[in-house]
C-alpha cells in the first residue's frame, strides 16, 4: 500500500509520515523530493531545466518507481510518502502508473483553514541554527499557499480523504488517518 500525504508546504506531512511510520509495521517513508534533488543535481544548468522538479515528466515516472519497488520490497508494508501535489494532472500520473503496477494507494490531504496554515509556516524553524534560512523555507511556503488554496477548493479536496488539521495534534491527526487507512 502507498500511503501518499499531500497537503500545503508547512501543513504537517513530515511530521504525520513520521508518526505513521511509528504505528504501522513494516512501513517506510519515502520522500519524494529526494528524487527532485537527484533531478536538479544531475540536470544542472542543462538549457531545459525546470524551476520546479515535478515539471519534468521524469520525475513523476521515477517517483512512480520508486514507491512501486518499495512496495514490493515491503511486501505489502506501507510505503508512505509526503509530497505537496497541486497540479491535478500530477497525482493522477502517478497513481495510475502505481495501479498499473497492482500497488493500493490512499491519498490523504491534511487540510487547514487559511490562518492555520499562514500561523504554521510563520512559526516554523526549518534550520535553528539559521535564522535566514529559514525564513527562505517561509516565503517558499507563503509563495505556495495560493497555489494549495486554489487546489483544494477545484478539485483536491474531492480527490483525497481528508484531514482537517485546523484544530488537531499532531497525534490526532495520526489517529484520524490510522482510521481512514483501516477503513475498506
Amino acid at each position: 500500500m502507498i500511503v501518499w500525504i499531500n497537503g500545503p508546504f508547512g501543513g504537517g506531512k513530515s511530521t504525520t509520515a513520521a508518526l505513521l511510520h511509528q504505528q504501522l509495521a513494516n512501513s517506510l517513508v519515502t520522500d519524494p523530493e529526494e528524487v527532485g534533488f537527484l533531478l536538479r543535481k544531475s540536470i544542472g544548468d542543462h538549457p531545459s531545466q525546470q524551476k520546479d522538479s515535478q515539471d519534468y515528466p521524469m520525475w513523476r515516472t521515477l517517483v512512480a518507481g520508486v514507491c512501486a519497488e518499495l512496495d514490493h520490497y515491503t511486501q505489502g508494508g506501507p510505503v508512505i510518502a509526503p509530497m505537496t501535489l497541486l497540479r491535478r494532472d500530477y497525482p493522477d500520473e502517478i497513481f495510475v502508473a502505481l495501479a498499473k503496477g497492482g500497488a493500493e494507494i490512499r491519498h490523504l490531504l491534511l487540510h487547514a483553514d487559511s490562518d492555520t496554515i499562514r500561523a504554521r509556516i510563520e512559526a516554523s524553524m526549518e534550520f535553528p541554527d539559521s535564522e535566514e534560512r529559514s525564513e527562505k523555507v517561509r516565503a517558499f511556503r507563503r509563495r505556495k499557499l495560493d497555489d494549495y488554496e486554489q487546489a483544494y477548493t477545484t478539485w483536491l479536496g474531492e480527490r483525497a480523504d481528508v484531514i482537517d488539521t485546523t484544530t488537531l495534534k499532531p497525534d490526532q491527526v495520526v489517529a484520524q488517518a490510522l482510521a481512514l487507512l483501516r477503513r475498506p
